[in-house]
Parts: structure tokens; sequence; C-alpha cells
């Protein structure tokens, strides 16, 4: 593994990770209202407000010890782009792209590629053709199982794709399937319903978790949280781990902060009305790890 990439888990300690702040993503302003309604925001975000959240996540983001990595601005993306989990992922023998579900956001997974060049990162694949996949469907179980969600953001065919991609270094990837849920606009990845927080612990909302997933935790000895009902859709679930027992979560959620530090988790905040909730994005969806050892 290279020392500037490989980032095989959801828990271990954060060392690089790639953002993209508002004044890349949601510029020029007037982008903002030609763009929020088609792609699905609560409401139009303000520009100054989200470049201070977003200021502050990424200072968050240093003091945990991680090296933050600032994706350019794009003609080819939108709004969406500041959602940098989803166009692809890092393993320890590079990055795998993904052709995004969600048609509007295809031209973020050429937009990560090059930037992840420029930074040492070779690109190992690419998920396309047919094949529509996005980073908040994958799990890393531990460094060698990446559970894959299937559901309206990545389909059938992707899997086989990401399976051939990333069999010879020795990883097997489960599939596991969604529930219809409020149907295919409404956003719901496989990590709306789960955040791994240790390799033993994980926050969840076990009414939509897929069973077979329930399964394996369970057979790995996970301790479940599960996410206040009334928290979850104000992002609740949605938490980074920046090391073991270290989360990174949105603030105004204090009863899922109560169960997180009851199970012995290092808790702090951010505010992120702006870059988070009106784009039903939390900071898992706001950061893509590029190392974490």
């Amino acid at each position: 593994m290279s020392a500037g990439y490989g980032s095989q888990s959801m828990v271990a300690p954060l060392r690089r990770v790639v953002v993209k702040s508002p004044r890349a993503a949601f510029c020029p302003p007037e982008r903002i209202a030609r763009e929020w309604r088609a792609l699905g925001f609560a409401a139009a975000p303000d520009l100054d407000r989200a470049c201070a959240e977003h200021d502050a996540l990424c200072a968050r983001l240093e003091d945990a010890g991680a090296e933050v990595l600032a994706l350019p601005e794009s003609p080819a993306t939108t709004l969406d782009s500041i959602y940098v989990h989803d166009p692809g992922l890092v393993t320890d023998r590079g990055a795998v792209v993904f052709r995004t579900g969600k048609p509007q956001r295809r031209g973020e997974g050429p937009a990560l590629a090059a930037a992840l060049a420029s930074w040492g990162v070779p690109v190992l694949g690419e998920v396309g053709g047919e094949a529509t996949m996005e980073g908040g469907d994958t799990l890393w179980l531990d460094a060698r199982t990446l559970v894959v969600g299937r559901g309206f953001r990545t389909n059938a065919a992707a899997v086989p794709q990401v399976r051939a991609l990333l069999a010879p270094g020795g990883i097997e990837v489960v599939e596991v399937h969604l529930p219809y849920w409020d149907g295919p606009e409404p956003l719901l990845h496989l990590q709306s319903v789960i955040s791994l927080l240790d390799h033993d612990l994980a926050l969840v909302h076990r009414r939509p978790l897929p069973q077979p997933l329930f399964e394996m935790l369970d057979a790995r000895g996970f301790e479940l949280i599960d996410v206040p009902p009334d928290e979850y859709d104000a992002l609740g679930c949605n938490v980074l781990a920046v090391a073991p027992r270290r989360a990174l979560m949105l603030s105004g959620l204090p009863r899922t902060r109560a169960r997180l530090e009851a199970a012995g988790c290092d808790v702090r905040t951010f505010d992120g009305e702006e870059i988070a909730r009106k784009g039903h994005g939390g900071p898992t969806c706001l950061t893509r790890p590029v190392l974490r050892r």
C-alpha cells in the first residue's frame, strides 16, 4: 500500500480525506437558483453560511489528524458535487470510479479521478457502461469485505463489475438489497441506515436495514445503537468515524449524541443546515476518505 492512499475501513484513523467546498460546488452563485429544485434540495443553500459551515467541518477533520484535500470547481458538476463520497472509493490498490445512479451527477466521477491522480492516487478501474453505483451504497465491514447495497442508485450491473475490480486484491463483495422505501426520487443509500463507529459498534436505523446485513453484524458480534426515530430524518444516522469510537456528527441531534457517548464514543459536532440537511447529505457524504490507517 502506498503511504498516500488506502482506505479499506470505515473506522480506522482518518489520515487523508477529500472534500469540496461550497466555493467550488455552489459557484457561480446563480448555479444555486438554477439547480436546487431539480436536484431535490429541500431549499436553496445560503452560500455564505454554507462556506462557514464547511470551513468548520474542515477544521474538525484537521483537528482529528486528517490532511484535507479540496476538489476544484468543475463546470461538468452540480451542487450535488459537494457530496464527494459518492463518485468513487479508494482501495489499497487505487481508486474505483463510479458512474452515478443520479444522471445529473455523471460529471463527478471523471472530476474525482483527475484530482486523485494529481494527488498520487492511481485509478484502479471504473464501474461504467450500463452500470450505476454510488459510494453511499458501499460499506467496509472489514479490510477484505465490502458490502454493496442494491437499490435505485446502485444497479444489478454494477455488482459484477466492482467484484471483478476488487477480487485481485482479495476483497469479497457482498450484495444486499435495499427496500423500496419512498421510491426512486428520495435518497436512500445503504449508508442512510448504518454508520460504523468501531470494529464492533454501529449506529443503525433498524427497520430498513437489510436483513442479511443484520445477520452479518450479529455474527461478528456488533453492538447496535438505534438512532432515535425522531432524529433519523435530520440525518441522525449519518455519522463519520474519524477513528474507532471518535465520531463527527451534525449538531442538533442530542438524543443520538447521548446514545453514542453512552457507548463510549468521543463525539464532535458541526452545524450543517446549508451543506448537509438542505441537500440530504451528512458528514459521511461530505467526505471521501483517501487514507485510513
